[in-house]
């Protein structure tokens, strides 16, 4: 039945993101969910990516993998960097021939939180710096004009994921809601998201830094913002970033053109939130 494509950068949260839909879809339908991943090749990934040949090698025992798991009852993920534009087509072509749909999840971080994660696995579990460089360089962004990427789904590192809206591009052919990705951006879509995760975080650790050395009725300043943060009580990191959440949801909706001005539109909705 349908595929699921996960995409990312190298440490982007994709296996997770994999796990939390198949315990979903395990839970809410009666398909059974098939993973494919590297994972299961047993491939050691700093020689894979190093090797032009041996990736290629281990991106067509993927798609084989796929294509043999691929029917008309269950749900096939497959977990994966799929950072090249001709290796989605690849699969979109599988998936048409197959007569059955598709979407992509985009697990959208920035190469610093990436690499951070990476730092962070086990040293046999880690790619190399030069291995994870690369890789990000290399990495194509997906584009949900492009109909081997669409319905695209980008998530940001603390968005949950939307369930119900997967299962109905799966299940019901229907769109993705005009919040996810595939409406039109004035920016491309990676870059403005990128830049609202990135500047929205900045500013959250740049208040609760403040908060240290500061009391109620102070000013704080906050990075790329003229406007400043009116502190009338202390604010702890679990509203802070409850706030952040519903920013960056209406934000996805009402983009601006120039990603100069979210830190004052945050700094703007936080003062009115927090009065």
């Amino acid at each position: 039945m349908p595929l699921i494509l996960m995409c990312g950068y190298p440490c982007s949260g994709k296996t997770r993101r994999t796990e939390e839909l198949k315990v979903y879809f395990e839970g809410n339908t009666e398909r059974k969910v098939h993973v494919v991943g590297d994972g299961a090749l047993d491939v050691e990934k700093n020689c894979v990516y190093a090797d032009s040949q041996k990736e290629k090698n281990v991106r067509a025992s993927l798609k084989a993998e796929v294509e043999r798991k691929v029917n008309k009852d269950d749900i096939v993920i497959l977990d994966s960097l799929n950072y090249i534009k001709g290796y989605r087509y690849e699969l979109f072509c599988l998936t048409k021939h197959a007569q059955t749909p598709q979407c992509l999840v985009y697990c959208l971080t920035s190469d610093e939180v990436s690499s951070r994660w990476n730092s962070e696995r086990d040293a046999a579990e880690q790619y190399t710096q030069e291995i994870f460089d690369a890789l990000v360089l290399r990495f194509e962004s997906p584009d949900s004009r492009n109909r081997w990427d669409s319905p695209l789904f980008t998530i940001l590192t603390d968005d949950t994921l939307p369930y119900e809206a997967i299962s109905d591009a799966l299940f019901k052919r229907k769109a993705p809601p005009p919040n996810q990705s595939t409406q039109s951006q004035p920016l491309s879509s990676t870059n403005f998201l990128y830049e609202l995760d990135k500047i929205t975080q900045e500013v959250l650790m740049a208040i609760f830094n403040a908060q240290k050395t500061s009391v109620p009725g102070d000013l704080l300043t906050v990075p790329g913002a003229t406007e400043k943060i009116e502190l009338t009580r202390s604010i702890n990191m679990a509203e802070l970033r409850k706030l952040r959440r519903q920013f960056i949801s209406y934000t996805k909706m009402h983009p601006t053109e120039n990603t100069g001005q979210i830190s004052n539109m945050f700094v703007q909705y936080l003062n009115k939130s927090l009065h």
